[in-house]
């Protein structure tokens, strides 16, 4: 069943659409899920939360795409479940990526200045800016939170020249952001 039709059934409020929903986009959710709180249980629920907005929150929305709506709504389930923890899971493959990118952000003087819209925008700029094959590395990693050895299998490359390419995005992005900062 195609996006539309699953939103038509939310529109009819037809509880076939989070059947639906699950059938197409449930496997990429809980793939998320996982990556960011390291746990079945918490994956699952989350992506059963997620469900439920996406029922609370369609309509009046109309997302299109559905696929980044959902996923938007599981990562943030999930981030929201991850800091609630209040031991949080180490190992996570969310904290681990976003300790690698902690070093980009030039300094604390920069968090004053920038609001996070201009930060995300800033970072939209570089990331349109890289090749495709980059791009598409930094955000599973980033923002999907994917393993070194899960980015390595499906970039056909080895564990340590993606290791060594997120260095060099993120070494790039350091330089970037430190440049935009001098421009303020």
């Amino acid at each position: 069943m195609d996006d539309k039709q699953i939103i038509r059934l939310f529109f009819e409020r037809s509880e076939q659409a989070i059947t639906e929903l699950s059938q197409k986009y449930g496997d990429l959710c809980m793939k998320i899920a996982r990556s960011i709180l390291n746990d079945h249980q918490d994956a699952e629920e989350c992506v059963n939360d997620a469900y439920l907005g996406a029922w609370n929150s369609i309509p009046p929305q109309s997302p299109d795409p559905l696929r980044s709506y959902i996923c938007r709504i599981v990562r943030n389930r999930s981030l929201k479940k991850l800091r609630a923890n209040t031991a949080i899971k180490r190992g996570s493959q969310f904290e681990v990526s976003l300790s690698e990118l902690e070093d980009c952000i030039p300094d604390s003087s920069m968090d004053e200045q920038l609001s996070i819209s201009e930060l995300s925008a800033q970072i939209n700029a570089f990331l349109a800016a890289l090749p495709k094959d980059d791009r598409l590395m930094f955000v599973k990693r980033y923002w999907f939170s994917e393993s070194i050895s899960e980015l390595a299998d499906a970039f056909g490359i080895t564990e340590n020249n993606v290791s060594v390419r997120l260095s060099r995005i993120r070494g790039k992005l350091h330089q970037y952001l430190n440049h935009k900062e001098a421009n303020i």
